[in-house]
């Protein structure tokens, strides 16, 4: 993309207000934790914030290639923090706040950010996360030359180090010129946890990135000028960085930025704020789809305004998805299931197809070339499964890991030459859909076999008493490896040796005796990040039994894991 010069918050802003006319439009209706808390910004609003602020970091010495690290809960402060640091050609690595002070430090020192814009902390649910403790915490181990705050409860002040982001706001004029970048300028660094190793620091430039989230966003979800779009995701990820941020934005878009939980304070949130809204178009996780899959069908009420729902995160079971379909979408409203990754920034592969409930098959992105490889590195044709690669560059593609090219092509193009590695497996069936199977490293070779963890899922989550599994491999003498397979029951449901052996039966008959489970584990939680995503790592680790378990700073709820221990499987089949 190189040979021009743009900025994406005066395309995000500036253009939607004087050019289209957009200034009075919504830009967001902000649903904080607590219901009723709730605030609407329109586009002329939000570019004067943006403005304020993008002043503020200018009288702080901010420059334009400068890293700021940002590391607030879900309030429109974030999008003001990210977009003034876009106006300004500062480049912006957001923290989920859901990580631990330790990987806040890890990530600020990696990317070598001057600037640090925090909040006080917030509630998720009907718990405090102090964020400004957290951050101190962090700052401890290094130096950083100013540290931002969003005032709002009393905290630990510190007036060397702390600067109030109200105070400096109503110092600051509303008018701010844009910095004119270069096309392949830096636009924000964005670290994937990653199962092992060091975080990496995956590095997105502005034209190619700003062009690809805005197509993906108006393309995939048929976006149109009077829907109100709801993606339930974090900015702290890339899925609300291109489709809660910019994507929605370059298009004119009104969305809902939620701050809360999906079970808070009941069941029936999601559904209430949908209603309260007039959502038509809805993105989630299959995570939170299987969470409330549990609580049946009573709590889901009033979606007539919904229009085109969609997924993203990892892949969804037929089961989730018929929920998803008949239940959420009242049987009328196409699923798109979106297939990506933090370092491709936008979909590469998706599917707009209603009443299927090969859910998992979809085609590529327009530009986008993948293939599937075998271990030799052979290109396989028609009906195959193996390696999902991609064959060439498109517009949002990450152009290195921060710091560290080196480990940017020995990463994603060492193993196979010429190809840009996902790290996920996939089939491609008579058709030419592809069905994505999950990470390789979640691929089990039993016996020669080489068999999906998520496959073994969805087979274990057919059951009619099983509301979520989790499948790892475990080393076997004979077999190489084998089956443990963890399983979070329904509510009011008993485990016993009758429903394990009907959930080894089911497996059996669904995918073959080759993937009968070894050992079943009952699960009444699975370790997951904050974001949702289970931590297969651990469930290794677990199946093991061993006790090393790494970073586990980014979990949820730790003491799952223990719980997890004491109820381990010693024998199997």
């Amino acid at each position: 993309m190189e040979g021009a010069s743009t900025n994406i918050c005066y395309n995000l802003l500036d253009y939607n207000i004087h050019e289209r006319n957009l200034g009075d439009k919504v830009a967001f209706y902000w649903e904080g934790n607590e219901p009723g808390d709730e605030l609407t910004v329109t586009y002329r609003e939000l570019l004067r914030r943006v403005c304020q602020f993008a002043n503020v970091l200018k009288s702080q010495g901010v420059k334009k290639g400068d890293r700021v690290s940002i590391y607030m809960p879900m309030v429109i402060e974030l999008v003001v923090a990210m977009l003034g640091c876009a106006r300004i050609g500062a480049v912006h690595s957001i923290v989920f706040a859901g990580f631990s002070a330790e990987s806040l430090c890890e990530r600020i020192m990696d990317s070598q950010c001057s600037l640090l814009i925090t909040a006080d902390g917030f509630y998720r649910g009907d718990k405090l996360i102090n964020l400004k403790l957290l951050a101190d915490e962090a700052l401890r181990k290094f130096c950083v030359r100013v540290h931002l705050c969003f005032i709002s409860l009393q905290v630990p002040w510190n007036p060397e180090v702390d600067l109030c982001w109200h105070s400096l706001l109503r110092e600051a004029s509303d008018e701010c010129e844009p910095e004119w970048c270069e096309s392949e300028d830096p636009l924000f660094i964005l670290y994937t946890s990653g199962s092992t190793g060091k975080p990496k620091g995956v590095l997105h430039t502005i034209s190619g990135y700003m062009l690809y989230t805005a197509t993906t966003f108006k393309m995939v979800f048929d976006h149109q000028p009077d829907d109100i779009y709801w993606c339930t995701a974090d900015i702290g990820w890339i899925t609300g960085h291109s489709y809660i941020t910019y994507g929605p934005l370059a298009s004119g878009a009104t969305s809902v930025l939620f701050e809360g939980l999906p079970t808070y304070p009941d069941v029936g949130r999601m559904w209430e704020i949908v209603d309260k809204y007039r959502v038509t178009k809805f993105y989630t996780a299959p995570t939170a789809i299987r969470l409330l899959t549990k609580y049946g069908n009573e709590p889901v009420y009033k979606r007539e305004s919904l229009k085109v729902l969609g997924t993203v995160g990892e892949p969804i079971n037929p089961e989730a998805w018929q929920w998803y379909y008949s239940v959420v979408g009242d049987s009328r409203c196409p699923i798109v299931d979106t297939y990506w990754q933090t370092e491709t920034v936008s979909f590469v592969i998706s599917l707009y197809k209603p009443v299927s409930l090969s859910v998992l098959q979809t085609f590529p992105f327009f530009g986008v070339v993948p293939a599937i490889l075998n271990e030799s590195g052979e290109e396989l044709e028609g009906p195959s499964e193996g390696y999902l690669v991609f064959k060439q560059p498109w517009p949002g593609l990450m152009r290195t890991v921060y710091g560290n090219h080196q480990r940017f092509e020995t990463t994603y193009f060492k193993k196979f030459p010429g190809y840009y590695i996902t790290g996920d497996g996939c089939r491609r069936d008579k058709d030419g859909y592809y069905w994505i199977t999950g990470r390789i490293d979640d691929m089990l070779n039993v016996s020669g076999h080489l068999l999906s963890t998520a496959e073994v899922e969805s087979a274990l989550v057919e059951h009619e008493s099983v509301a979520e599994a989790a499948v790892v491999g475990r080393p076997h003498p004979i077999k190489g490896e084998s089956l443990y397979c963890f399983v979070t029951l329904n509510e009011g449901v008993t485990y016993n040796h009758t429903l394990e052996a009907e959930l080894k039966k089911q497996v059996r008959e669904k995918i073959g005796a080759i993937a009968t489970p070894d050992y079943i584990q009952n699960a009444p939680g699975l370790p997951k990040t904050r974001s949702g995503k289970i931590m297969r790592r651990v469930l290794r680790k677990i199946a093991c039994d061993e006790q090393e378990l790494g970073d586990i700073s980014t979990l949820a709820d730790s003491s799952v894991v223990e719980q997890l221990f004491q109820n381990r499987c010693c024998t199997g089949v």
